[in-house]
């Protein structure tokens, strides 16, 4: 496998009144996974990239991490060293977040 992780996170926008991930942080949150991560200076091979809609519009901005199949919401970027250190680095996922 060439990548060890996939981090999705969702930047749909959508026509308001509805609430929508992309509408909020999620391109801030994807640089700052990519840079938290690129911080870590770990060799393990992790994607990390935007995403349409993950199907949890009312608890965005929402995100997924594969292969676990670990879906993360109302993440906020205080958030990102948290998940970062916790499901990428140790694989234990942050259970204050998770939905699904």
């Amino acid at each position: 496998m060439h990548f060890e992780k996939h981090v999705f996170i969702c930047a749909n926008d959508k026509d308001a009144p509805k609430k929508c991930c992309g509408s909020g942080h999620s391109m801030e949150l994807i640089d700052k996974f990519k840079s938290t991560w690129a911080a870590q200076g770990l060799d393990t091979k992790i994607r990390i990239q935007k995403a349409g809609c993950l199907d949890f519009c009312g608890k965005g901005p929402t995100l997924v991490v594969y292969p676990e199949g670990v879906f993360y919401g109302n993440v906020q970027l205080s958030d990102v060293e948290e998940i970062t250190e916790s499901h990428l680095v140790n694989n234990t996922p942050v259970t204050r977040l998770q939905i699904g």
